[in-house]
């Protein structure tokens, strides 16, 4: 897995998610299946199955949380010098369109409820880093190249 660049709040977040998956939810999913399995005949018994199911997810994601924690770079937000960064807030309006965009640069695990994510890594994350509000930006989409104008920076 590649680097992962994440704030400190959300490197607390996922730190914190990881343990309680490794001790409470490794516990609480145990206890089901062995409720389950008390139930009698496992291959018609849906709540093993569905314990079992859960188990599965859970232990994917306590993978996904180590891989990640194992390559995360914890980063500070850069003086607020009105340019974009890890962890900016970014208005864009796309050439041709009137419509403007919300974005938050960062990982994925960062998301907010009110912008969409792009990672710092991707095309458009990489055309906007250090670029301020007033500036036109291109990047190299599937479709061919497409210009964005910077709205504002948060």
């Amino acid at each position: 897995m590649s680097e992962t660049q994440l704030t400190p709040e959300t490197h607390a977040r996922l730190v914190a998610e990881l343990d309680d998956l490794t001790t409470r939810g490794r516990i609480d999913i145990a206890r089901q299946i062995e409720a389950a399995r008390a139930l009698g005949d496992l291959s018609e018994n849906g709540d093993y199955h569905a314990a079992k199911d859960a188990q599965g997810k859970m232990e994917a994601r306590i993978r996904q949380l180590q891989a990640m924690l194992g390559a995360a770079v914890v980063v500070e937000r850069v003086a607020d010098d009105g340019t974009v960064a890890h962890g900016s807030l970014v208005a864009l309006r796309y050439e041709g369109d009137d419509d403007v965009e919300r974005y938050f640069v960062g990982s994925i695990e960062e998301r907010r409820s009110d912008a969409a994510v792009v990672s710092p890594g991707s095309p458009l994350g990489q055309a906007l880093l250090g670029h301020a509000a007033g500036d036109v930006v291109a990047y190299e989409a599937p479709n061919g190249e497409l210009r964005v104008e910077i709205v504002a920076v948060e």
